[in-house]
């Protein structure tokens, strides 16, 4: 009743750089549509995207972009024009849980989440023109 594992040989030819934050004080569902409306871009267009977001949470996600960037630079020599943001999604941490005094000697529930968000990066060949006539 053993599980097998299967060995992805095509995964040394795709150049993916991965970073996680593990310390993202904020729930899942808030951070969910801020990475959905970066998978896909440019990694420069979604560092701009983020930098005008009125969320305050898109400057952890901006600082994970930047340290998953500067691995494919450092690491691994990749072009940074042409790397793309492939995945980005969070998962769920601790919950810390306090109490808010409430009349009649009762207590109400306070809790506060923390994430973790994982940004995959990856280099493209030949970027698309999209829109241009040239």
């Amino acid at each position: 009743m053993s599980k097998k594992k299967k060995i992805n040989k095509d995964k040394d030819k795709d150049k993916t750089v991965k970073s996680i934050n593990n310390n993202i004080r904020s729930s899942v569902r808030k951070l969910n549509p801020i990475l959905k409306g970066i998978v896909g871009k440019k990694v420069d267009i979604a560092i701009r995207d983020l930098q005008f977001s009125e969320k305050r949470i898109t400057k952890d996600i901006r600082k994970t972009i930047n340290s998953a960037v500067a691995n494919a630079e450092n690491n691994f020599q990749y072009d940074i024009d042409k790397l793309v943001v492939k995945e980005a999604y969070c998962g769920k941490k601790i919950i810390m849980k306090r109490f808010r005094p409430r009349a009649k000697g009762r207590a109400a529930p306070i809790l506060k989440p923390w994430s973790t968000v994982t940004i995959i990066l990856s280099e493209v060949k030949q970027m698309e023109s999209h829109g241009t006539k040239s």
